[in-house]
């Protein structure tokens, strides 16, 4: 118990399926043809999350803050929600954040 799995190369499961699924939001959301007010937001959040596995050990409630900006960004872009569905299910991941 309280032992988190790693891959062949020694990255945690969750980082990776994390990276994975933001770099595939990132691809679409820059292929998007279509300007709205919070791009800049989405992709701001995106890069933090993408920073943020990168070092393999992010922050829960970060995680979700940047999810929930990423959504409150994009989430009436229905071309991009399948790839926002995968980025939440990575976050799910990680668990809930400890209550206070």
């Amino acid at each position: 118990m309280g032992q988190t799995r790693v891959t062949g190369s020694g990255e945690d499961p969750r980082v990776a399926e994390l990276r994975t699924a933001v770099s595939r939001l990132r691809r679409e959301l820059a292929g998007h043809p279509a300007e709205f007010p919070d791009r800049g937001i989405a992709e701001d959040e995106l890069a933090a999350l993408d920073a943020m596995a990168v070092n393999g050990a992010p922050e829960i409630p970060r995680l979700r803050r940047s999810l929930l900006l990423i959504a409150g960004a994009i989430g009436s872009v229905s071309a991009l929600a399948s790839a926002l569905r995968d980025v939440r299910v990575a976050v799910d991941l990680f668990g809930e954040p400890p209550r206070r």
